[in-house]
């Protein structure tokens, strides 16, 4: 009897350690889109498609090459030919990238995670090829931002086990960072649409929340009110919401801000007002916004230690994708196109005939 409420016990602390095991899915900005850039979209980008495949934008992508499997099948890795490619062993035929250093496992692992979580890329972006060496390293370097202390004598405030136990009965776990730490965070973006004010509510009971994702939510400016009650926040996502300067006026609150992202919603050049005085603030997305180019120089003159990330980057494919019949595609280029493809159309025959000589055997 004694064994089975032991074997019992260890069951039921496992389901409840379930939800801590849950991730927050990998951003595509910050994480997914520079492994495509920097391995992906030399060999298979706007210039130059070897086996017929492009990784630049999401249509490319998400259609494949010549083998008529798709790429990138959003929810399913197992599916998706990428996959398939980057497991393979060196010296494969299929193995990418082809040449050079194999992806991390790390690398490796977000891939897997991003297309798990639904290989979410916005539609009408691109992505270009990362600029040479030469290039970047005359770009200037930005100032080190100190980074922010958090008072070591934290305790949790009396309302927080109160809420967070009506945060779990709404299916949002707040997590704690790590063990033996009091600093928490919570994840409202994989419920989506689902999560309105009323959900996020008991987040202002929450003094010890440190990272706190709401994109792709409901949540309004009213809603953002909770941001007040929450001093320590240092990471805050918003994006694909409906959240204006309004709501963004709450952010002035936030003293240990490092993370905000406000891609593709409605916030203008006011928003960044509130933002001049976060001296902690090193990433910023901004992209889709009706924010100007002269707000953002002055923010970054006022902040200069910022990443401001406005998309400018990513090439938009209606004007910056240049098929190989532009102009932009210069004569060496499609030769060395024509090159890839007959490389490629080699290695499908030997995979034929191998095929062939394994059946008569």
């Amino acid at each position: 009897m004694e064994h089975m409420k032991h074997t019992l016990g260890l069951f039921l602390a496992g389901l409840t350690a379930l939800p801590l095991a849950l991730k927050a899915e990998p951003d595509f900005a910050k994480e997914i889109l520079p492994i495509l850039r920097d391995n992906c979209v030399k060999c298979h980008g706007p210039e130059k498609q070897k086996g017929k495949m492009r990784l630049d934008s999401k249509a490319a992508a998400f259609k494949g090459g010549k083998s008529g499997k798709a790429s990138i099948v959003a929810g399913k890795p197992d599916e998706s030919d990428l996959v398939r490619r980057i497991l393979l062993p060196k010296g494969d035929d299929d193995t990418m990238p082809p040449e050079g250093d194999r992806l991390s496992e790390a690398a490796v692992k977000l891939f897997k995670d991003w297309i798990a979580a639904g290989a979410k890329w916005p539609d009408d972006l691109a992505i270009t090829a990362n600029e040479p060496a030469a290039a970047a390293s005359t770009a200037p370097l930005r100032p080190k931002v100190p980074q922010p202390v958090l008072p070591k004598d934290f305790k949790p405030g009396p309302g927080e086990a109160a809420a967070i136990a009506t945060l779990a009965k709404a299916g949002v776990n707040v997590r704690p960072l790590a063990q033996n730490i009091p600093w928490t965070e919570a994840n409202f973006r994989l419920m989506g649409t689902n999560i309105t004010d009323a959900q996020i509510a008991p987040i202002k009971e929450l003094p010890s929340l440190v990272e706190l994702r709401l994109g792709n939510t409901r949540v309004t400016d009213a809603g953002l009110a909770m941001l007040d009650s929450l001093p320590n926040l240092q990471v805050l996502s918003l994006e694909l919401t409906s959240v204006t300067d309004a709501g963004v006026a709450h952010v002035k609150n936030l003293p240990n801000l490092m993370y905000l992202n406000l891609y593709g919603t409605s916030v203008t050049d006011a928003a960044l007002d509130h933002l001049r005085d976060k001296k902690h603030l090193r990433s910023l997305y901004l992209w889709q916004t009706k924010v100007t180019p002269e707000a953002v120089k002055k923010l970054q003159e006022a902040l200069p230690g910022v990443d401001i990330n406005t998309g400018a980057q990513l090439a938009m494919i209606s004007t910056n994708s240049p098929s190989t019949n532009s102009p932009a595609v210069k004569t060496e280029d499609k030769k060395e196109v024509k090159k890839e493809d007959k490389k490629e159309e080699k290695k499908e025959e030997k995979k034929e005939e191998k095929k062939e000589e394994k059946k008569k055997e």
